[in-house]
């Protein structure tokens, strides 16, 4: 309890500090009215990009704590960290009388600052609960709000300054590129380190995580660097990019995270079913697992015969196995935490129990 009140204050503080600065790096570049007329305009791809990444992860939902933490992450700890990073880089390079220092730091500097620092928030996600991350899904889901947040601070400020240079219509088209033909560019880099994350969670072998872990960031700073470098080829190469490039990677990117959702629910069913041989589940109620359509159904059906009490018992039920099936896969593949046994059988009473609650008899 100490440790966790502990943690929420320096994680409050540090959010805080890193607000006001933000507040004054934009106080010195934006009005009032041009500031609050960006922010509204950067919330709007929000209103797709996170609704997206929580459907990804409806089987087993990440801690509400976590996702606000995730977001505030990027869009103030990593934000700012950039921000000084770049500005410093840009200086040295000034300074050295590199040739394009502008250029060289969209290409090259800002993809390193930038994906190193929003790719440190999920290492941290990872060390604050690592029982509960589990894998790929975990990784892209705090990658893919990492990224969210940190589009959401960039977007306030590059809008205000179009805004500036160029009045309404250098606000629009910068609205339109930034939040309407390219509104998954940061949360997709970030997902890609998340995927590397998630990927050694999943590794035995202390090799294979270093290497997951960067090839991921190495991944994710070579598409930023790339969709940099494509925004500084004019309108023309821009769009040429676009078109073969980015919305390609896209859709490629939306498939692999249907496939990733399919994939959780097939292996629900795998890991459930010894429960069910066991005589602790019902091969009914795996099935029922397995399937977020049945999820919901089953739910409405709580609701329905035993009210809003019944209902968040099945929501607990639903918790608990999902809880159960991502251990038993730790615990299969050999990655389970100390304690996973233990913690088993308390996840195998507490459905038992939820069951109970909502049925009125255990599972015969």
């Amino acid at each position: 309890m100490l440790r966790t009140a502990l943690t929420i204050g320096v994680a409050a503080s540090a959010f805080l500090v890193c607000l006001l600065i933000l507040l004054g790096i934009l106080d010195e570049r934006l009005t009032t009215q041009t500031l609050i007329t960006s922010a509204l305009m950067a919330i709007i791809p929000l209103l797709v990009i996170v609704p997206t990444f929580l459907w990804l992860d409806r089987y087993e939902a990440e801690p509400a704590r976590y996702i606000v933490f995730a977001f505030l992450w990027g869009a103030l700890v990593a934000v700012v960290g950039a921000f000084f990073l770049n500005t410093f880089g840009l200086k040295l390079l000034v300074e050295a009388r590199w040739t394009d220092p502008l250029e060289t730091g969209a290409v090259y500097l800002a993809p390193i600052t930038e994906e190193t620092l929003k790719g440190l928030g999920i290492l941290l996600i990872y060390l604050l609960r690592r029982r509960e991350f589990d894998g790929i899904i975990d990784g892209i889901v705090y990658g893919g709000l990492i990224g969210a947040g940190f589009a959401f601070s960039e977007n306030i400020l590059y809008l205000g300054q179009a805004y500036n240079e160029y009045g309404g219509e250098g606000l629009t088209s910068t609205f339109l590129v930034r939040g309407l033909m390219g509104p998954f560019g940061h949360p997709l880099f970030t997902a890609l380190t998340g995927i590397g994350i998630g990927v050694a969670v999943t590794a035995r072998r202390p090799a294979v995580r270093v290497v997951a872990i960067l090839t991921g960031w190495f991944c994710a700073m070579l598409l930023h660097g790339l969709w940099n470098l494509t925004a500084l080829a004019g309108m023309d190469g821009f769009f040429a990019a676009y078109v073969t490039y980015q919305v390609p990677l896209f859709l490629a990117f939306v498939g692999f995270l249907f496939w990733l959702r399919r994939r959780e629910g097939r292996l629900m069913g795998r890991y459930l079913s010894p429960y069910a041989d066991a005589g602790w589940l019902t091969h009914a109620e795996v099935t029922m697992l397995s399937n977020l359509q049945l999820r919901r159904a089953a739910r409405a059906w709580a609701r329905q015969n035993g009210g809003r009490p019944a209902k968040q018992s099945m929501d607990a039920f639903q918790d608990s196995a999902s809880d159960l099936a991502l251990l038993r896969s730790r615990l299969v593949r050999g990655t389970a935490e100390e304690g996973a046994s233990e913690r088993e059988m308390v996840l195998l009473e507490a459905i038992t129990a939820h069951r109970r609650d909502f049925v009125g008899s255990p599972v015969t």
